[in-house]
């Protein structure tokens, strides 16, 4: 038998329903891809203003992450995908051990 959930066990599962059914919204309305990165592209937007008050290292994280992501895309449209391959490889793998709460 499983133990009743604790109250920040529910928030946190919570916010991650809001989450799926925001990502689930927005792919109804804009299609596959292009709905799921927009949602959590929002998602986003809002964690890293509110913990930019907390951390101001924040903005330099987003921004080497931002880098990071056109250097990929830049590499895979030079005709070498070796860095996007490594990139994607290596968000399935994190967002699979730590899924976003």
């Amino acid at each position: 038998m499983t133990r009743p959930q604790t109250r920040i066990e529910r928030s946190q599962e919570n916010r991650r329903q809001f989450f799926v059914a925001g990502e689930n919204q927005a792919i109804e309305r804009r299609g596959d891809e292009k709905g799921a990165a927009e949602s959590w592209l929002r998602v986003t937007r809002t964690w890293v203003a509110q913990q930019a008050r907390v951390h101001p290292d924040v903005f330099v994280g987003w921004a080497n992450v931002i880098r990071l992501f056109l250097t990929a895309m830049q590499r895979r449209a030079a005709g070498d995908p070796r860095v996007w391959d490594d990139l994607q490889e290596y968000a399935r793998s994190v967002t699979a051990q730590f899924p976003p709460q």
